[in-house]
């Protein structure tokens, strides 16, 4: 596993960073995606927030941790976290884990980057079209244009 000092500048050493990466996303996959929805599991190990407090660091530092600090980070991230993809959490807003969707999510994020024009994300702005145009066509218009909401709260 990588040393402290890899991990403050993960772009000078790109194996550093890309076993940290293997090795996040294995923590990921294990508890989040296999035991999150796992009906045999709690949906949230529920603390009141001052106990909670005390069980997390949160403490805002000036330099990077080691790489399994970090992975026990987000271990207790999602320890403490409503597991919202459990197969027992119901919710207006939430229904089980789709695997493709996360995927995608995880190829966005990846590319980091932002939809507002087609020199910075042509293949997102050329999605987005075919997408408002299928939308245009269910509701029985013609022509039309349209924007994306990232929620309802902004929508509204």
């Amino acid at each position: 596993m990588a040393e402290q000092g890899d991990l403050e500048r993960p772009a000078v050493d790109g194996a550093a960073g890309e076993e940290f990466l293997r090795a996040a996303f294995e923590v990921l996959l294990e508890e989040a995606v296999r035991r999150g929805t796992d009906a045999a599991q709690k949906v949230c190990e529920w603390k009141e927030p001052q106990e909670l407090r005390e069980l997390l660091d949160l403490e805002l530092r000036s330099r990077g941790e080691p790489a399994g600090r970090l992975l026990e980070r987000c271990r207790d991230v999602i320890r403490y976290s409503v597991k919202t993809c459990h197969p027992r959490f119901f919710n207006q807003l939430f229904s089980g884990l789709d695997h493709h969707a996360l995927a995608g999510r995880l190829l966005t994020e990846t590319l980091n980057t932002s939809q507002y024009t087609y020199e910075i994300a042509p293949v997102f702005v050329l999605m987005e079209e075919v997408v408002l145009a299928k939308l245009r066509e269910l509701v029985g218009w013609n022509s039309g244009d349209g924007i994306f909401c990232p929620g309802g709260s902004i929508s509204n």
